[in-house]
């Protein structure tokens, strides 16, 4: 069998990571060659925690697929836009494939919008029996063998690669690394393309408006910074990411990562 291979752990997106940490093992492994070009990670949890004990992580929302095998709740994750909380009790353990951002265009045959915010099942994309399928997977023995049942399954609706899969790439990296866009005007002149075409070339491919992933970066740089309790001026970062004032950045904030920013802050720095 292929040896995994790990990446780095995540904390981007993960709300309060250092308290996760300590809660449950998270893991990240690469596909194999095949599947590069389709997706990003493989992503594990498994935990057990004592009888008695509730963990809830939420993690905030990303421009990507998800294809997660889960006990009872197997399914195809469209670009949700809202925070995910998930409830970790017992033992368990939850194996995830994320797409990297428009890759999943093939599989589905149509605009990605069309599976936002929803639920599909996995027979639905792929030819598998939904029940089946999960059960392979989560009855695997190890990391090694869920990631390739997994493989096995995603390799039933192979599409041929697109190459504007590479084009939205260059795109959200240029989102993510440049702080100071904050608009989408200034998306679209910095990567070349009317606010049109770059609208249309998102629902289509992404899932998500152009608007709702520049908004949902800064507050990433934001929730990021907070973690590290670094005692920024809220007012100045509120303009920083390009807010009109501190409250409308406080309600955003707030329904992303389900606390106000001082608060969440103050979370991150206190023992768990």
């Amino acid at each position: 069998m292929t040896t995994l291979q790990s990446v780095p752990r995540p904390t981007r997106g993960v709300v309060n990571p250092a308290a996760g940490e300590k809660i449950f093992r998270l893991e990240r492994y690469l596909p194999e060659a095949d599947l590069a070009p389709f997706v990003e990670h493989f992503w594990l949890v498994a935990w057990t925690l004592p009888e008695g004990v509730v963990h809830v992580q939420r993690t905030l929302p990303s421009p990507c697929i998800h294809v997660v095998f889960d006990a009872g709740r197997t399914a195809v994750f469209g670009v949700m836009t809202g925070a995910f909380e998930y409830t970790l009790r017992g033992t368990g353990r939850v194996l995830g494939l994320r797409f990297r951002p428009g890759a999943f265009r093939g599989f589905l045959r149509q605009p990605v919008q069309s599976a936002t915010d929803r639920e599909l099942p996995l027979s639905a994309v792929f030819a598998c029996d939904d029940a089946e399928a999960e059960q392979r997977v989560l009855g695997a023995m190890d990391d090694a063998a869920m990631v390739a049942a997994a493989s096995a399954i995603i390799r039933t609706a192979l599409p041929p690669v697109d190459p504007v899969t590479a084009r939205i790439a260059e795109i959200l990296q240029a989102i993510e690394h440049n702080a100071d866009i904050t608009q989408v005007q200034q998306l679209a002149d910095h990567v070349g393309i009317s606010v049109r075409k770059l609208q249309m070339l998102f629902k289509d491919y992404v899932g998500a408006t152009p608007k709702w992933v520049i908004r949902r970066n800064r507050l990433l740089d934001a929730s990021d910074l907070l973690a590290k309790g670094s005692e920024v001026d809220l007012a100045a970062l509120a303009q920083q990411l390009g807010y009109y004032d501190q409250s409308h950045f406080t309600t955003d904030f707030e329904k992303l990562v389900g606390k106000p920013p001082a608060d969440y802050r103050r979370s991150c720095k206190e023992p768990t």
